[in-house]
């Protein structure tokens, strides 16, 4: 599972491809090669319980993802959203869940359940998308917040329609949510008070911090469920929100830690999920089951989404974005599983039409999975585009440093269409960099602002270019979470011959070398003091790489290709050769230009300040 799980997420990166349909693909076609139950693995008694644990730590790592300041412009939405939305949700739904349900009481559940999202598929899909701020920021408080209120609301249905009739279930909710909110404050405070004084006292060593927190993390998540059936997903994600809002102690480490393991859990939990889907039961189903689908994806989806935000600041664009992101998760397959074991339970109590309706609740919520995961995998990133809300391949470059030299390659990167900024200390290379033209923000590369708050729209890549060494490795690390160790670029750190081995920064903490091997900011800046400039030439049959070779010999050095076909930029590399093909434009930094070649006009700046 492990194997096949990886190998599906690493297919889904190389294809440009959301994850979760390449899951769910690989599990659907080993259930059907191998037997669903053989695939399985787990027996069904404890796959929930272990399926609920890990969503525990998936529920818990996206609570870890909520910043409060994001939510300075995007409040009211998301608090519609997470409250109104999901009544005119869950009523919508109920209705049309009769299509597929007999009873009034499963019908209610459906509704009820199908309100989550989750963070199991929409993380991954944002990850993909990579919508503006604004909105993807809204996406994903949804998406994080409606999996325990969609979950909370689905058992207090149950307890209160299937168990005790319909007529019970407005008093039974009101109870219950009351509970719910109490047991969800008491523990998960409690929990993350405890877990701050444990970090700040250091009363747990470094090698089992990782360790402690997970275990008081499924330990409380055990404590509320059997307080209050489901409200152990409330109390791990409110756990998560307070974990990554306090200012006490840092937990940049237990956040990386748990975003590895869940990317583990996400990869086997949707294969385990595609391997119990059998063809029979899809067809078992009959047209009512489609039906349904198409009017959660396409009717009241959009409903729901654009009645519950009216009023707000959110665009139409934003809006339709999305009313076009819903798809649902493992948390629905997980709860809908445990409602149909235990309805098939109740023999002697519930009618013959709810006992028939349990016979279809799993395959249903496996159909809804599977399609609105399809539908909203593929379909979402192309209405994201067509919306200009995002840039799945975002070719930016965000400079640490302006310097001139820094200033100048901005430019021409900027006078190619790419979006560019420029972050320094220094007030003068700011200012001049803004008499260039260019968008600017003083402040330290590697402080909390400039990985928080900074607008990095359209930019996907790191040029590291301080005169400090140290700044470059740092502000690499700051953000390898955010643009992928591959897109990490410094300029090369000063000798590590053996005499100045004590001063130089160690490999492991710097980003991929910029432009050419043993190329350091002191011998750069030299360079371009010497008057080298920067050179923009675009390659022709006429002209090819060869004749600008033969042209400046070694004087030109390469810095980037850009590809205007493909929209792209490629970096030159210490480690890496490559040749510019015809078509592509190149930016090279030059000795001496020669007057009356091809293409010889150089970059057209603005005059420095004096």
């Amino acid at each position: 599972m492990f194997v096949l799980g990886i190998a599906s997420q690493w297919i889904a990166w190389r294809l440009r491809f959301p994850a979760i349909i390449v899951l769910l693909v690989a599990g659907f076609v080993l259930g059907q090669v191998v037997g669903s139950e053989t695939a399985a693995i787990i027996p069904e008694d404890l796959l929930f319980p272990a399926v609920s644990l890990a969503v525990a730590v998936i529920l818990f790592e996206g609570g870890l993802s909520l910043r409060l300041r994001d939510l300075n412009q995007t409040r009211h939405a998301v608090l519609r959203l997470c409250t109104l939305g999901v009544f005119f949700c869950w009523i919508p739904m109920t209705f049309a869940a009769k299509l597929v349900f007999e009873s009034w009481e499963v019908s209610a559940l459906v509704g009820a359940l199908f309100v989550v999202t989750g963070p199991t598929v929409i993380t991954p899909l944002l990850r993909h998308i990579r919508p503006k701020s604004r909105v993807g920021s809204v996406a994903k408080w949804e998406g994080i917040v409606n999996d325990p209120i969609g979950a909370i609301l689905a058992v207090l249905v149950f307890e209160s329609a299937i168990h005790h009739g319909s007529e019970a279930i407005v008093m039974g909710m009101i109870t219950g949510v009351l509970k719910t909110g109490l047991i969800t404050l008491a523990i998960g405070g409690l929990t993350a008070w405890l877990i701050v004084k444990l970090l700040k006292r250091h009363w747990i060593p470094d090698y089992l911090e990782n360790p402690v927190l997970l275990g008081l993390v499924l330990l409380s998540f055990t404590a509320s469920n059997l307080l209050q059936k489901e409200s152990g997903l409330a109390t791990v994600t409110l756990l998560g929100i307070l974990l990554a809002n306090q200012k006490t102690v840092r937990i940049h480490h237990v956040v990386e830690f748990k975003e590895n393991l869940v990317v583990l859990l996400i990869s086997v939990l949707f294969i385990v999920l595609g391997a119990r889907l059998g063809i029979d039961d899809l067809k078992n189903l009959g047209w009512e089951a489609i039906v349904f689908l198409a009017m959660m994806i396409f009717l009241i989806r959009p409903f729901s989404t654009i009645a519950s935000t009216v009023g707000t600041s959110m665009s139409w664009s934003e809006k339709l974005f999305i009313s076009g992101l819903a798809p649902r998760g493992i948390v629905a397959a997980a709860v809908a599983s445990v409602f149909a074991l235990e309805i098939g339970q109740l023999t002697e109590t519930a009618s013959p039409e709810i006992l028939r309706d349990a016979e279809k609740l799993t395959p249903v919520t496996f159909l809804v999975i599977f399609g609105t995961v399809t539908v909203y995998g593929l379909g979402t990133p192309v209405l994201a585009r067509r919306l200009n809300i995002s840039d799945p391949n975002p070719q930016g470059i965000l400079f640490a440093g302006a310097d001139r030299f820094v200033r100048d390659l901005a430019l021409a990167v900027q006078k190619e269409g790419f979006a560019v900024l420029l972050v320094d200390t220094n007030y003068e290379n700011i200012s001049a960099a803004r008499m260039s033209g260019l968008p600017t923000q003083t402040a330290s590369i590697i402080s909390e602002y400039a990985t928080n708050e900074l607008d990095l729209g359209g930019i996907g890549k790191l040029f590291a270019m301080t005169a400090n060494d140290e700044v470059n490795s740092l502000a690499v690390r700051q953000f390898a979470e955010l643009f992928g160790r591959a897109n990490l670029f410094q300029v090369t750190p000063r000798s590590t011959e053996e005499q100045k081995l004590r001063e130089s920064v160690s490999d492991k903490l710097t980003g991929r070398n910029l432009f050419a091997k043993g190329l350091t900011y002191p011998k750069l800046s030299e360079r371009y003091a010497r008057g080298s400039q920067l050179k923009k030439t675009h390659l022709t049959d006429e002209f090819p790489y060869e004749e600008f070779q033969k042209l400046y010999g070694e004087s030109a050095l390469v810095l980037l290709v850009i590809d205007e076909q493909k929209k792209s930029i490629k970096t030159r590399t210490a480690d890496e050769e490559f040749t510019p093909k015809t078509g592509q434009t190149l930016i090279s930094i030059v000795a001496v230009p020669k007057e009356g070649s091809l293409d010889d006009s150089r970059i057209n700046i603005k005059p420095e300040l004096p």
